[in-house]
């Protein structure tokens, strides 16, 4: 009896040191409990709590609620026999020291903290953990929100093209240009933007650089545009084409390391992770997921929000483990000095990503929605989100863009694993969505 309650004034005393029970399952995030959150989120969101300009309900996002498809831990086992970072940061088969035709599976299963290259290994397994989400359709809102309510907003029809990462089925049969992957961003509304379309190419080679174009109505004429242009608001918003899913940059147009190893928060979907998911499949093939909350997502979508018009007003926060990376540009015409990326280690969700002036100034803060996996069929799963939102807050200018709401239409397009075909994708016929 005496052992035993030595073990429970311990197991107290640790409770108390840790903060047990104030942000536990079924608790709320405000400013009534905000301090207790001081070391788990970034401190730009914290002041939110701190200023009730946020409010959510805390989570439990057990790891369980995350699976991967058939057949994709054999792959990510072969790669941790196999693949090796070559001199530019790519994952090359050690043996041969090239490039493997197809790689699916995380790449780099077992990162270590002392790996000197474990941060861009980090962010191949983030990419590669999405990609394997398949070619994509999305018709999605851009809206330009102020403090108090939005101000602005544009529909955008969204496609992706993955030449790698997803199950092979579903990738075109050849890749004579050795992409990775191709995508097109077309405006659908308002009047004034109706027809711009933005087109890029990545390339498999690190040392080719993303081929990128913009088509504008207005000059009548396809027209080349840098990469480093991939850093720049899209569309004079405060979302870049380089934010993407979490973080859509080259990896090897950076230098990656890791600063940091811990236990922290960020915004998940609750009734992902409840299993509450509607999705069917789709005639042509792929599957279609039906966002069931998007209308109460954001703060300015609901009566009476009393936070900031940005807030994620229907989403949770969940304690996860990250690594934070820390990645800074090669290209010094690139906007952002510095970029700080924190990412779940087992799912490998991207939560938050700074970016940092190159003075060293916070500017920007892309706060992304975390997901639990649902069934496509027997053997396949992937995003199972009921709603999708992603916030790049303007830290100076006290705005924000909200990206990934549903677009108009009763069943507005967010597909998956579809069949894409790459003449899509080609740049000299890219005028043909102008107006």
């Amino acid at each position: 009896m005496r052992r035993t309650a030595l073990t429970a004034v311990a197991l107290l005393g640790v409770a108390a040191v840790c903060g047990a029970g104030v942000l536990d399952p079924g608790a709320t995030l405000d400013k009534t409990t905000a301090d207790d959150a001081r070391d788990l989120l970034p401190p730009e969101i914290l002041k939110h709590y701190r200023n009730g300009d946020y409010r959510n309900a805390v989570v439990d996002f057990p790891n369980s609620r995350w699976k991967w498809d058939d057949g994709f831990d054999a792959a990510t086992r072969w790669n941790a026999e196999h693949l090796v970072l070559d001199e530019h940061k790519s994952p090359v088969d050690k043996t041969t020291g090239k490039r493997p035709d197809y790689i699916t599976g995380l790449p780099f299963p077992d990162i270590r903290d002392d790996d000197p290259d474990a941060g861009a290994k980090i962010l191949w397994n983030v990419d590669y953990a999405y990609y394997t989400g398949g070619n994509s359709r999305n018709l999605v809102l851009l809206s330009w929100v102020s403090r108090s309510g939005q101000d602005r907003s544009a529909v955008q029809d969204v496609r992706f093209l993955y030449y790698d990462g997803q199950p092979r089925k579903y990738a075109p049969a050849s890749n004579p240009e050795n992409f990775l992957f191709q995508f097109l961003a077309l405006s659908i509304s308002p009047a004034d933007l109706q027809g711009t379309a933005a087109l890029g190419h990545r390339y498999k080679d690190p040392t080719k650089r993303d081929a990128n174009w913009a088509y504008v109505p207005a000059l009548r004429r396809v027209r080349a545009v840098s990469p480093a242009n991939r850093s720049d608001g899209f569309l004079g918003s405060d979302t870049s084409q380089d934010d993407g899913f979490f973080f859509d940059g080259k990896p090897e147009d950076f230098t990656w390391k890791v600063v940091g190893h811990r236990d922290g928060l960020r915004i998940v979907d609750p009734d992902s992770i409840a299993g509450k998911v509607v999705r069917h499949p789709l005639p042509g093939g792929g599957w279609r997921t039906i966002s069931t909350n998007n209308d109460r997502a954001a703060g300015f979508q609901v009566k009476g929000w009393p936070g900031v018009a940005w807030a994620p007003v229907a989403a949770g926060v969940a304690r996860r483990r990250f690594w934070i990376l820390e990645g800074v540009p090669k290209d010094k015409y690139y906007l952002y000095g510095r970029l700080e990326l924190w990412v779940d280690d087992y799912t490998w969700q991207g939560a938050w990503n700074r970016k940092f002036s190159w003075q060293g100034e916070l500017l920007n803060t892309y706060q992304v929605t975390g997901f639990a996996t649902a069934p496509f069929n027997e053997h396949e799963s992937w995003w199972g989100a009921t709603f999708a939102m992603e916030v790049s807050e303007n830290v100076k200018g006290d705005r924000a863009t909200v990206a990934g709401l549903n677009g108009p239409g009763a069943e507005p397009p967010n597909d998956r694993r579809l069949p894409l075909d790459p003449v899509f994708f080609d740049y000299q016929t890219l005028n043909r969505f102008g107006k």
